[in-house]
């Protein structure tokens, strides 16, 4: 007996060191496809400094996620300066879900064995040098939502298997130099954006110019036409009647216009609204927008009825609908007064909307423009608003976790910096708050309500007659002086991680029943002033949380919400620091700045007491760094 156990465990250990070093070669795989990127691009801002292959997984590296399996998810490089190639090694991330490198410098030609990445959610290449073909093998990627390949030197055809990605909902090969016909089968639609613009050798469907071979452009068939000519010539009658039948056809096709004005005009007084008829074009008006008509969107939300009501807000209300297709929607009806040149500004509006295409921002799916009603129509958000999952959940469903809050936090400012730096021009949101953040069914932040967005000059600020916003949420400076930029949907973003941390609303009139500011802002610097941090934390959490990422999301909240729009962080920095990269040394320098700046302020004071208000620059918080 003795000897059979000794034999087992000679065996287990055997199996043990054989396996082992297999093992580590297998977690090391997806470490060493990266790093070979890493040695493939050149990198002058160091982004890529922590990509160390000697760890034993790049889980630990900056610009790169993994799930709770250490498998690599995510990586995140846009706008990083990188220039160099991709490496076919980078099919090897076999659980990736977002490959984002846009905005850089990289060349060379699109690996085909990214074909090989299946559980691939986002592929962003948009704005470098990529050459060569679209790889056929993309055509594999079913999961795939999101394809930018604009703004490249792309050559050659679109494949066809492109077509078979039915879970497609947003298509840019925009600004290439691609030829051929374009695909017209599968799943491309009118409900998948789809770009296919400044490709001058494109043909077809979605161009402005038919591939040969195929039927010209041409004006519809004459109103009569004449009858085929005699054999015996053209007798008098036969004369007569041709001239006849022209002369009846002419004046029937002038008197058309009239009859069909005076019908519209006896039916005018019965009709509620003036409607674009389905069968005329429904088609997109606006990019790959669909133009619905009144009468879908009526039918849609059961006419606006009450019980369909999401919410309300200052742009009006939001109403749950469902289409004829069986797709749930989001209508929101605009109560904007209708002014002469409306039709113009609204038209803007949607084309701002519809060019920010992002996976954390709300996607415009089509839009209703009468002269009585201006629509927006979206797609239906299940999990509803972060702030509704914060203060409005039903007592059955759980809270949101520490986990989600997390990627709530770094989504919705992902979404914010897209619009800041990557739309031409400028898109500000000026209402930044919990409840314009919405969840999708994987409870993935995806910024909303663009009715207060402006276009924004690259130089100037936006100054408005009148300041729009949510009271708690609102900028010092926008407050006082009615000018916005991309500061005040910081100090915005900030106010919504104090909500994101505390569960509290921003403005409270309830808190004064315990003494307590009505600010979110200053109830949360007294707090931390007393160092009384575990207080700040939602007790739905009930305790299951991070208590050093609490710490860091709060220093990212007081970094956004200085007082001078100045010494805010923009946006794609708040996006590196809740990524790991540069919050101890930025939060380091604020810290030394802000006690200098103490010190001057209270010397005169001689007081031991900070004051710690909303409209003034913050002091110094006792808060240890990043762990």
């Amino acid at each position: 007996m003795l000897m059979e156990r000794e034999g087992m465990m000679a065996w287990f250990l055997w199996l043990i060191l054989v396996f082992q070093p297999l093992a580590r070669v297998l977690a090391n795989m997806e470490g060493d496809a990266l790093h070979q990127l890493r040695t493939n691009l050149n990198d002058p801002n160091s982004v890529l400094q922590s990509w160390d292959p000697t760890l034993v997984n790049p889980c630990t590296w900056f610009h790169v996620t993994c799930n709770n399996d250490n498998s690599v998810i995510r990586v995140d490089l846009g706008n990083a300066a990188l220039s160099g190639s991709l490496v076919p090694q980078l099919g090897q991330l076999k659980n990736l879900q977002y490959l984002e490198l846009y905005s850089n410098n990289i060349s060379g030609t699109i690996p085909s064995e990214l074909g090989n990445l299946t559980n691939l959610v986002s592929l962003d290449l948009y704005l470098n040098n990529f050459t060569g073909v679209i790889p056929d093998t993309l055509g594999n990627l079913s999961k795939l939502r999101f394809l930018r390949l604009n703004n490249n030197s792309l050559t050659g055809q679109i494949p066809t298997s492109l077509t078979n990605i039915n879970a497609l909902q947003v298509l840019d090969l925009s600004n290439n130099n691609l030829s051929g016909e374009v695909p017209s089968s599968g799943s491309f639609s009118l409900f998948t954006p789809i770009s296919f613009g400044n490709n001058p050798f494109l043909c077809g469907p979605g161009t402005t110019k038919p591939c040969p071979g195929a039927p010209p452009f041409s004006p519809p068939p004459p109103f009569l036409a004449p009858g085929p000519p005699s054999s015996q010539g053209s007798s008098p009658s036969s004369t007569g009647a041709i001239a006849g039948g022209v002369a009846a056809g002419a004046a029937l096709l002038f008197a058309a216009p009239a009859i069909g004005f005076a019908w519209w005009r006896r039916r005018k007084p019965q009709e509620l609204f003036f409607d674009v008829p389905a069968e005329e074009d429904p088609e997109v008006h606006l990019g790959q927008l669909k133009r619905f008509s009144l009468r879908e969107l009526q039918v849609a939300t059961d006419t606006f009825s009450n019980k369909n009501i999401l919410g309300r807000g200052g742009f009006g209300k939001v109403y749950k609908g469902r289409l004829a297709d069986g797709s749930l929607v989001a209508v929101k009806r605009l109560k904007e007064e209708r002014t002469p040149g409306g039709e113009l500004q609204f038209q803007t509006e949607v084309e701002m909307i519809s060019m920010a295409v992002h996976r954390n921002l709300l996607r415009l799916r089509g839009f209703c423009m009468t002269p009585t009603e201006r629509l927006l129509v979206y797609p239906y958000m299940a999990n509803g608003s972060v702030a509704s999952c914060l203060r409005e959940r039903p007592p059955s469903e759980p809270p949101l976790d520490w986990s989600t809050r997390r990627r709530i936090a770094l989504g919705s400012a992902r979404g914010l910096s897209y619009l800041h730096d990557h739309c031409d021009p400028k898109i500000i949101h000026r209402d930044v708050k919990a409840a314009n953040i919405l969840l999708d069914e994987e409870f993935e932040a995806v910024v909303g309500d663009f009715g207060l967005a402006k276009l924004m000059d690259y130089k100037d600020t936006h100054v408005t007659t009148a300041v729009r916003g949510t009271i708690g949420h609102i900028a010092p400076e926008y407050l006082s002086t009615g000018k916005s930029s991309e500061k005040t949907d910081v100090f915005g973003y900030g106010i919504m991680l104090l909500e994101l941390i505390t569960g509290q609303r921003a403005f409270d009139l309830a808190r004064l029943a315990n003494d307590d500011d009505v600010m979110l802002l200053d109830w949360v610097k007294g707090l931390l002033k007393e160092k009384r941090l575990e207080m700040l934390v939602d007790p739905d959490l009930q305790d299951n949380y991070v208590e050093a990422e609490v710490e860091s999301l709060i220093q990212v909240a007081l970094l956004c919400t200085q007082g001078s729009p100045m010494e805010r962080p923009k946006m794609s920095e708040v996006v590196r620091m809740l990524e790991g990269d540069g919050l101890a040394e930025r939060w380091e320098e604020w810290q030394k700045v802000e006690v200098v700046r103490h010190e001057v302020e209270m010397a005169p004071h001689r007081s031991s007491e900070w004051i710690l208000d909303s409209t003034d620059n913050l002091h110094a918080v006792e808060l240890s760094g990043p762990r």
